[in-house]
């Protein structure tokens, strides 16, 4: 009866050590969470996702800039983007410029796959859309020139 008592012991000890049972994965008594093993989830800054980090905006725009993107919107954008705040198959662009940061703008442009995936604004557009924006395999210059342009589109 004592060597079973003596396994039961040990036993309930080493379930103890491998299930995490010591004081150090429990709450705090200060009232702080306990500290997680998986990597905290990045905070939305509202830049979005991808490797536009930051944007020199032109002040005053830059007129070639502007040409080229209204270019390249007339081309690969205006079929489902209106200039207005009409939407058709995406939201219309007026106003853009203020609801959402340069680089959102640049990597929704640019890495629309990872933005959806990834976003939570690009999401909650998706579900409201209900079509996926398709990659249109704009450059990092060309998603630049069309940002000149939808600024330009807002101060008129």
């Amino acid at each position: 009866m004592k060597k079973i008592s003596i396994f039961l012991l040990a036993g309930s000890f080493a379930l103890l050590y491998a299930c995490g049972g010591s004081s150090a994965n429990t709450a705090s008594t200060d009232g702080s969470k306990p500290q997680s093993m998986v990597a905290d989830e990045p905070v939305d800054d509202g830049k979005g996702v991808g490797e536009i980090k930051h944007v020199t905006l032109n002040n005053p725009l830059e007129e070639a800039m502007v040409g080229r993107g209204k270019a390249i919107y007339e081309m690969k954008c205006s079929a489902c983007h209106k200039l207005t705040d009409q939407r058709v198959v995406g939201p219309g662009w007026k106003g853009i410029t203020s609801r959402r940061k340069p680089e959102w703008i640049m990597n929704m442009a640019t890495n629309v796959d990872m933005m959806l995936e990834a976003d939570p604004a690009a999401q909650a557009l998706l579900e409201e859309c209900l079509v996926r924006m398709p990659n249109q395999n704009l450059s990092i210059g060309d998603a630049r020139d069309v940002l000149e342009f939808m600024f330009s589109n807002d101060t008129m």
